[in-house]
């Protein structure tokens, strides 16, 4: 809608009467802040007197993903509940801006603004996402300290944060001491194991489910897996089926198990690359298009005295780019005579080998890894976290890294835990 569409619609709500209907005003305000008109905006937002409006709109906006044009209205308002900042706050986790999330958190407190259960439910997620384990920590101790109840949802919620921040010991201690009585809690363990690695671990968890006949709990879960349900998981379930006469889900495992026999999609993008055929590739990703796949930028985070360093690739905003690149480019090439050789290969680009190794260099994890090494002292454990699966090269290149400067390296990837160290993966090359 363009400027002069809008100042006739807004013209038209208010003959009818409806100027300070909520999702009206919040509709405008996000048109006014999208035709460059702020002021406007901000006017049409004043004439909602009531605080519960207020919030809805607010609610609105942060849906609609408009959380920049929600923070100006927020910091307008002249008087804000828990309800204000729990919407801001979870706005931002649902737009992926976790350090703004974080960092409106700790403004909430300041503000000596009480959080409950929904605020630390948001929060959670937040530090899971970023895999940063002392504000994880600090996030739990203020819960436990303010005696906020664990209900399911935030149970699932720091069983969850625990597993992503690399600490899966306390992830299944709080699994034990809480009430497991929503299959959110159970997704949350199995999944947190699954990531780690700990696929005996996840299938006795899920065991745990079929002994308690929660059959159809278990079939929740399998839905929401971080990874790809495995022949394993299926028949354990076909089993479940079998034994408490559940037909429907029955037939959905058996189905599920001859699907997994039939090969992996992923596979034959990766040897079209390998063998140089480009049009093959490009017709996998028309492919991918055409089913709504979408590929998302690679991002890395690594956390240093309670602060949260986010790296893109080929990453130029930092300032201290130019310390981590030298850094960067040393350990290549002292890995290089360790033996790595750049897999060029995987760079899904027809351009000159150089240009592919370039490209490769600077992967976020890579400058993530840089930055700890620059800023940790000799001997410190490295903990990355990553929104997309670690390449091949990357993963080749930190187990290099971890024998070269003898440290203990941990990359939390989309996939599962990888702990370097020695020159060797806990995954065994296989993830």
């Amino acid at each position: 809608m363009d400027l002069r569409t809008a100042t006739k619609t807004h013209a038209r709500v208010v003959v009818l009467g409806f100027a300070t209907y909520p999702s009206l005003v919040a509709s405008l305000v996000a048109t006014y802040a999208r035709c460059h008109q702020p002021h406007i905006a901000l006017h049409v937002f004043s004439n909602v007197l009531d605080l519960f409006s207020m919030n809805l709109v607010i609610q609105s906006l942060v849906k609609g993903g408009q959380c920049d044009v929600a923070k100006k209205v927020f910091v307008k308002m002249p008087v804000r509940d828990v309800v204000t900042w729990n919407s801001m706050i979870g706005g931002y986790v649902r737009s992926s801006r976790f350090f703004d999330a974080l960092s409106l958190f700790r403004r909430m407190l300041s503000a000596k603004v009480e959080p409950d259960g929904f605020t630390f439910a948001s929060v959670a997620t937040a530090c899971a996402r970023l895999g940063a384990i002392c504000n994880a920590k600090w996030v739990h101790g203020l819960m436990v300290e303010k005696r906020v109840e664990l209900n399911y949802i935030l149970s699932a919620a720091v069983i969850d944060m625990y597993a992503k921040c690399g600490r899966i010991d306390v992830s299944r201690q709080v699994f034990e001491e809480v009430a497991r009585d929503h299959v959110s809690v159970w997704n949350a363990m199995i999944s947190g194991l699954a990531i780690h690695g700990l696929a005996v671990d996840a299938t006795l968890v899920f065991s745990r489910m079929e002994m308690e006949r929660l059959t159809e709990e278990a079939y929740a879960v399998i839905k929401v897996m971080p990874m790809e349900p495995d022949v394993v998981i299926w028949r354990a379930l076909l089993s479940a089926c079998r034994i408490y006469r559940k037909k429907e889900l029955g037939e959905v495992a058996i189905a599920n198990i001859s699907r997994l026999e039939s090969g992996d999609f992923v596979l034959l993008s990766n040897m079209y690359c390998s063998l140089k055929s480009w049009d093959s590739a490009e017709r996998v990703r028309q492919l991918m298009k055409m089913g709504g796949v979408r590929k998302n930028r690679g991002k890395s985070w690594i956390e240093l005295g309670g602060s949260i360093h986010q790296f893109n690739a080929a990453d130029q905003s930092h300032a201290e780019m130019k310390s981590i690149y030298r850094v960067l480019e040393g350990l290549i090439q002292r890995a290089k005579l360790e033996g790595f050789t750049p897999l060029t290969d995987l760079v899904l680009m027809d351009v000159s080998e150089e240009e592919k190794e370039e490209n490769l260099m600077f992967h976020s994890e890579k400058l993530a890894l840089a930055y700890g090494i620059l800023k940790s002292s000799p001997g410190t454990k490295i903990r990355i976290s990553k929104n997309l699966r670690i390449c091949l090269d990357c993963h080749n290149w930190i187990k290099i890294v971890s024998k070269i400067l003898n440290r203990e390296i941990i990359v939390r990837d989309r996939i599962r835990f990888h702990q370097f160290e020695g020159g060797v993966c806990s995954c065994r090359d296989y993830w």
